[in-house]
């Protein structure tokens, strides 16, 4: 069984790979799907939370659960200051002077 989900994990990384570029403005969507999908074969199997106790289960995914809420919290927030953001000026771009020739 740990090998098939193994295999399944690297079908997944291939598949993330290989639809990188390909799926235009869902391609993040489908990368984070494909990523989700990664990350709950590794909890249930090699994780052992799918023999394990279902209170421990819960606790394991509502911690998820808050941190996606923390992270929604501040993204919905970061639209308020983005035209500060973009008016604050630039940095000049610094070049690379080529050192003086020593005689």
């Amino acid at each position: 069984m740990l090998l098939a989900v193994f295999f399944a994990l690297i079908f997944l990384t291939i598949l993330t790979v290989v639809t990188s570029g390909k799926m235009g403005p869902f391609g993040t969507i489908v990368a984070m799907a494909i990523a989700t999908a990664k990350a709950a074969l590794v909890c249930l199997f090699f994780m052992h939370m799918f023999w394990d106790k279902s209170f421990n289960v819960i606790v394991f995914f509502s911690s998820f659960l808050f941190v996606s809420l923390f992270i929604g919290f501040t993204m919905l927030d970061t639209d308020h200051y983005q035209n500060s953001i973009d008016a604050f000026p630039r940095a000049p771009e610094q070049t690379t002077v080529a050192p003086a020739e020593t005689k």
